[in-house]
């Protein structure tokens, strides 16, 4: 994927690194309301206070605290925190930026103002809108702040695990979840809930979520049909890395890897041929219409 160059948007919430701001204070607030007996406990003498102290001066030599008490996930104490202005950052910021310049002007045609997500950039755990985030649950869009959530753990998962390599696979992945914030700018995502709300069983709401899901993989073939024809951005096999991506996240694929047997009630992404068919179609014609799969 040709990618250098171009502007990189500046909605990217990065909470990789182990300083203190506004992005990471919720790992600092879940700490200190851990250890809170502790901390009491230190207050009350001049070695607790020394130990106080001593945290404090190290967190301003750029070493975290978070580190050492923080309540994270088991593998977050291995997790080396990158620089602030790392190739991958710059890759997904400037894919970000162009999905908003695409949809920008992609809804401007319907006079329809497209209000940018914020991408928020992980690794290990974080907080959400919607509740806790971490690798576990891999990408996702949150409506209720609407902010899009990656772990780029992810990204090492997709190659190492689901044999999907490539820049415009996680390309795709970010379009996917851009597709589900295109999903909530035009009121589709309260359109299904409310439909979900007058089903009767799981697997009713299961086929509504794997439509909405559909749905966002054709919005994201659209986006790269406008982005290619914008700015130039595919090579050979991009398409192909995408659809690899698409095929390797399928519901039937997972379900055979993990239990050895496909039970297709309890899809809520669709088949690989589902979304690779939908990926495709979007990608092919470009039109944001034909992406009715509600």
């Amino acid at each position: 994927m040709r990618w250098r160059g171009r502007d990189e948007s500046l909605n990217v919430d990065d909470r990789r690194t182990g300083g203190f701001s506004p992005n990471n204070s919720p790992q600092y607030a879940n700490a200190i309301f851990f250890f809170w007996p502790i901390i009491k406990m230190l207050l009350r003498t001049k070695f607790g206070w020394a130990i106080i102290a001593l945290g404090v001066v190290a967190h301003f030599a750029g070493f975290s605290p978070l580190a050492l008490v923080s309540p994270q996930t088991p593998n977050s104490s291995k997790i080396q925190t990158p620089k602030a202005n790392d190739e991958h950052k710059q890759f997904i910021a400037t894919v970000l930026k162009d999905t908003e310049l695409v949809w920008d002007a992609i809804l401007g045609q319907y006079n329809r103002t497209y209000s940018h997500p914020t991408l928020v950039l992980y690794r290990g755990y974080t907080h959400s809108g919607c509740g806790k985030a971490d690798a576990q649950i891999g990408p996702f869009y949150c409506p209720a702040d609407q902010k899009i959530y990656i772990d780029l753990s992810f990204f090492d998962a997709l190659k190492n695990r689901y044999n999907a390599a490539g820049d415009f696979a996680q390309a795709y992945v970010l379009a996917h979840e851009v597709g589900h914030h295109i999903q909530e700018v035009l009121g589709i995502l309260q359109i299904a809930q409310k439909r979900k709300l007058k089903t009767s069983t799981t697997a009713q709401k299961n086929a509504i979520q794997v439509q909405i899901e559909l749905q966002a993989d054709c919005l994201a073939g659209v986006w790269a049909h406008h982005a290619d024809k914008r700015f130039d951005i595919l090579e050979a096999g991009d398409i192909d890395e995408a659809l690899n991506a698409a095929s390797a996240i399928g519901d039937d694929t997972l379900q055979k890897r993990s239990q050895g047997y496909v039970v297709p009630d309890a899809f809520t992404h669709g088949s690989s041929a589902q979304r690779v068919a939908w990926f495709k179609r979007g990608f092919e014609k470009g039109d944001i219409n034909i992406c009715k799969t509600l």
